[in-house]
């Protein structure tokens, strides 16, 4: 029965998991586009992260299990791309979910069973955060 149990959690964990980052695909593309190009308020790159970071909490609507991530960098050639860019302002989102499977940790007759580690799902995308609508 315990190892019945603990599959089914397993299951349970990897189809809220696979779900969470269906949605989180589209939701975060769709945020970088209208939050990261051009936040409200202060247009720095931590504002634009911070945008983008609570959009995505927003419209997913996380409980504890689960935290978003997101980093922002600036695209250039010490990268290793040897392209031509239009624009020197193109900026990198990288937005990560970051899920803990539920339960975290429990005994069921005398077996403890701790989760030891955390899935993580990254999402990228290359935008000119001076030029609406110019996204690479």
């Amino acid at each position: 029965m315990p190892v019945i149990l603990v599959v089914a959690l397993v299951v349970f964990n990897l189809a809220r998991f696979v779900a969470l980052c269906a949605t989180f695909d589209r939701v975060s593309l769709d945020a970088v586009v209208s939050q990261g190009i051009a936040p409200a308020g202060i247009q720095s790159k931590l504002a634009a992260a911070g945008e983008v970071r609570s959009c995505i909490e927003s419209t997913l609507g996380l409980r504890h299990a689960c935290s978003v991530e997101v980093a922002v960098e600036p695209v250039s050639e010490a990268q290793g791309t040897r392209r031509l860019f239009v624009s020197p302002l193109l900026t990198r989102f990288r937005c990560t979910l970051v899920f803990k499977p539920w339960p975290s940790s429990f005994t069921i007759a005398g077996v403890r069973y701790d989760a030891p580690i955390c899935l993580r799902h990254e999402r990228s995308m290359v935008v000119d955060r001076y030029r609406p609508g110019v996204v690479i």
